[in-house]
């Protein structure tokens, strides 16, 4: 049961934390504005896609870019501020908030599958690992841990295409069945989803195993051991609220970055997520999707890591939030 006083701290917290973000999202839309607007180039003259004079003309005035660069500025803070993202410059009749509203939930379920994976797998691998230290499941569980950091995502990708749909065909096709059920759906998230795993699953592995086998040297596991507790008590009651602290650090990054979609693995497996249109839209100095897809990713790797935070107070009550 949380005290009063904890609450309250909490709420304060999450107050100062939303300040915070605040300012994040500030500072980056700031930098990114600017250096948008100094990298040569722009949405309406791309090499083949170069067009008439006075057509230019007119879509520079049509988004206001033929206005002065602090007047432009201002005004895009004063869109922002109003949670209005823009219109894309090159994709017809979607605006930015549409895209993120359309294309980041399928990133998001992607993630969740992704991330859902990594820990079911990776926190007992870890646990295993170590109370089984230099012996055959640690050796296994590290040496699967090494080639998951060392292989890159788009090598595991290709290998599980070459593997599960063109040998094996258990997936028939990749890309995303938007109108399909919940289960036709799965089963097209789940190749990108071990693409996306690999890293992360040996990082929390590893994460893990070094974390628990400092805990599990401590004093009070082997006085937990000595009134007799069983075994899983011990790893998981004991050992694991303490040891789990250095994933949950690692869980905020990974779910921003997860949830806002790969590039790499969205092409490859055809999906038509966020993280897709974010560098196509950097090709095509798109600046209100690259700003707006920028801003949101900051904002939600910030969001990510107070809920971190607040993890932290519920798992280990020892640590206070300031």
């Amino acid at each position: 049961m949380i005290s009063l006083g904890r609450l309250r701290a909490i709420a304060l917290f999450v107050l100062g934390r939303l300040a915070l973000l605040a300012g994040v999202v500030f500072v980056v839309a700031t930098t990114v504005f600017f250096l948008l607007r100094f990298i040569p180039g722009g949405p309406f003259n791309q090499g083949d896609k170069e067009i008439p004079p006075a057509q230019k003309e007119a879509l520079l005035r049509h988004y206001g870019l033929d206005r002065p660069l602090f007047d432009q500025y201002l005004d895009y803070l004063a869109s922002l501020a109003r949670l209005d993202l823009g219109p894309s410059m090159t994709i017809d009749g979607m605006t930015v908030n549409q895209l993120i509203a359309e294309k980041f939930p399928r990133s998001a379920m992607l993630g969740m599958l992704s991330v859902a994976m990594a820990l079911a797998i990776g926190v007992p691998a870890g646990i295993i690992a170590a109370h089984r230290r230099n012996r055959w499941p640690d050796k296994v569980s590290m040496g699967l841990a090494i080639a998951g950091v060392s292989v890159p995502s788009f090598v595991l990708a290709a290998m599980l295409l070459l593997v599960f749909v063109l040998n094996l065909r258990w997936f028939r096709s990749v890309g995303f069945p938007p109108g399909g059920t919940l289960l036709e759906q799965l089963h097209y998230m789940v190749l990108p989803a071990v693409a996306l795993t690999g890293f992360s699953l040996a990082y929390i592995t590893r994460l893990l195993r070094s974390s628990m086998l400092e805990v599990l040297s401590m004093d009070y596991i082997r006085t937990a051991q000595a009134k007799g507790l069983s075994l899983w008590t011990v790893l998981t009651k004991h050992g694991l609220k303490n040891a789990i602290l250095p994933v949950l650090t690692y869980l905020g990054p990974l779910i921003a970055g997860t949830f806002t979609g790969s590039f790499v693995i969205e092409t490859i497996f055809a999906f038509p997520g966020l993280g897709k249109y974010f560098v196509v839209a950097i090709s095509n100095r798109d600046y209100t999707v690259v700003l707006g897809l920028t801003v949101f990713y900051a904002a939600f790797l910030t969001a990510m890591n107070m809920l971190v935070e607040i993890l932290y107070t519920l798992v280990d009550p020892r640590i206070e939030v300031e």
